[in-house]
């Protein structure tokens, strides 16, 4: 049904991207648009860790958070795949480029600053191990290519099928550095979604016989915020769309129609996050209402160098609206699949800031290789997975330097994460959730210093580099990898559902055809078919995916690499 006008509920990437749509294909006037949102980035963040961000952060638990930057996550991009991405960049101006777009920005900084990492994995004792040996036995890979052969008309197969099901007769899956990078490098768990799973393994099939260098991994020039975000803004307040901070949609009235199935969204209730004053909006017929019904960053909480970050219990602000509208209408999904189990889905990251480069150099001697290329795993000889076999104990990400358009010459800005943060570290002995932002640097420390190669081992700088601190800020985050939690395939509810008028969802909880979520690919594509289905352009006009999974010459390398 073509509407005229549309409120977007979340200012996330999906929810920007249905904008410049609407505006540039659907010939939209921009303040036919408005946003309602606490923030004007949603996952894609990144920024100085200065006094407002604080308080933003944490509003109830001020901390000394003043100094350094923040990042609760990252973003590998990849060109092929992300399409409708490049394709949405390719329309707004670079904000720190002159004369560029955001893509010809990305691109530009790619092509001079090629991924291709040398130190993928690294293990106690050995130090860098040759990760082109993918470890898989015959079973693994008979489980695997029955995965990738599966037709999409029998995905359905794997509802309500975890990773771990899918493999329970081959624990063997779990050993080999296969897993270990295709865990950390796309953020899946023994307990996550088997469909998931197939769809990665169907749409980046070409990704499986690079995986060991990442060399199909493109970055942007700086952070997500900065070169992805910012972009997007400036462009969409230089149209005159109306974006509303500070804003949370608590609740809505819906029509009551004789068709009991008529999904119609008639009215709004938003809530002050200042205040907490509620003002209710009225959603006439002319009106499009396009909602992101999930957040991997909803419930986020940070800490300090002396302060871990307190577990924050909320169910999250998106999916707490999602499920009022689920409870009323059969075919929205179920959230509770994806914010009922933080054992699936929590994880604790880390920014740290040093006022040197004396860690960076250190990194660079470990691994041989110069920032931006480094996306490195550290693997443990204790058995620690429920199996009792080794597992990854941290991961880091060392980007190219400076990472934020203000960082000084001589700083270094490292991120990290635990992709299981209950698990206790080894050099600190505490669960990884529990610790400070200080006790983080010490379990990486302590985690080079066990795979270190060299003669002087880091440990021997440890305190030059405690010295060299600025900030290191950790981050809880209970919902990260809730996209990838174990669910059927009606538990998303579909972009445009069925017998709706003028209610669309967008985002990782969004259910697309052959799309894997995590990606802004994903978050693309999601609001591009909200907004050319509002604005009455045939679905035909979207923009072209590939689909590797049905080229003979990439499964013929994938084959292939099985048996290295």
């Amino acid at each position: 049904m073509i509407k005229h006008k549309a409120v977007m509920i979340g200012a996330g990437l999906a929810n920007m991207a249905a904008a410049v749509y609407l505006i540039q294909e659907g010939k939209w006037n921009g303040d036919a648009i408005t946003f309602y949102s606490l923030d004007d980035h949603g996952s894609n963040d990144g920024s100085a860790a200065t006094d407002q961000a604080a308080e933003y952060w944490n509003k109830e638990h001020p901390l000394d958070n003043t100094k350094g930057y923040i990042a609760r996550g990252g973003r590998m991009l990849n060109y092929r795949t992300y399409v409708d991405l490049m394709d949405l960049l390719s329309r707004v101006q670079s904000v720190t480029e002159p004369g560029m777009t955001a893509a010809e920005d990305t691109r530009d900084f790619d092509s001079k600053h090629r991924t291709f990492d040398k130190a993928r994995l690294l293990r106690r004792g050995e130090g860098i191990i040759n990760a082109s040996h993918l470890g898989l036995n015959n079973q693994d890979r008979m489980l695997l290519t029955k995965l990738v052969m599966m037709p999409d008309k029998d995905e359905e197969q794997l509802d309500n099928v975890t990773i771990a099901d899918y493999f329970q007769d081959d624990p063997h899956m779990f050993t080999t550095n296969f897993w270990y990078m295709w865990e950390t490098t796309f953020a899946f768990r023994t307990q996550s979604s088997a469909q998931e799973l197939r769809r990665y393994m169907h749409m980046m099939l070409y990704e499986f016989t690079q995986i060991e260098h990442l060399v199909g991994v493109n970055r942007t020039r700086y952070n997500q915020y900065e070169s992805i975000m910012m972009p997007l803004i400036k462009y969409l307040q230089g149209q005159g769309v109306n974006i509303v901070l500070d804003k949370i949609v608590s609740d809505w009235t819906f029509k009551d129609s004789k068709m009991q199935d008529e999904i119609t969204v008639t009215g709004l209730e938003v809530t002050d996050a200042n205040t907490g004053d509620v003002e209710h909006v009225d959603v006439d017929e002319d009106t499009a209402v396009i909602f992101t019904n999930g957040s991997i960053t909803d419930s986020a909480t940070i800490g300090d160098y002396h302060t871990p970050a307190r577990e924050n219990m909320d169910y999250g602000i998106a999916a707490s609206l999602w499920k009022k509208a689920a409870s009323r209408f059969y075919n929205l999904g179920n959230p509770d699949k994806f914010f009922a189990d933080r054992d699936a889905s929590e994880w604790v990251s880390f920014t740290l800031t040093t006022n040197d480069h004396l860690l960076l150099n250190e990194i660079t001697r470990i691994t041989t290789q110069v920032p931006g290329n480094a996306l490195n795993s550290f693997l443990s000889t204790a058995p620690i997975t429920p199996l009792g076999q080794p597992d990854v104990n941290m991961s880091i990400v060392v980007h190219h330097q400076p990472h934020f358009t203000t960082q000084k010459p001589n700083e270094s800005v490292i991120w990290g994460y635990f992709l299981y943060p209950r698990r206790t570290g080894e050099f600190v002995q505490k669960p990884y959730i529990e610790m400070t932002g200080e006790e983080m640097l010490k379990e990486l420390l302590g985690q080079l210093s066990m795979v270190d190669p060299g003669p002087i081992n880091i440990k021997e700088h440890e305190q030059a580099i405690m010295d060299s601190v600025i900030n290191c800020i950790p981050v809880y985050m209970p919902y990260a990898s809730a996209l990838f939690n174990n669910r059927a395939k009606a538990d998303r509810p579909l972009v445009i559902p069925a017998h709706s008028t003028n209610l669309a969802f967008t985002g990782e909880f969004a259910e697309q055809p052959y799309q894997m979520v995590f990606t802004e690919q994903s978050a693309v594509r999601s609001g591009e078919i909200a907004a050319y289905h509002f604005a009455g352009i045939p679905m035909s006009h979207l923009v072209k995916t590939p689909r590797y999974d049905k080229d003979i010459p990439t499964l013929l390398r994938a084959t292939k690499k099985m048996f290295e």
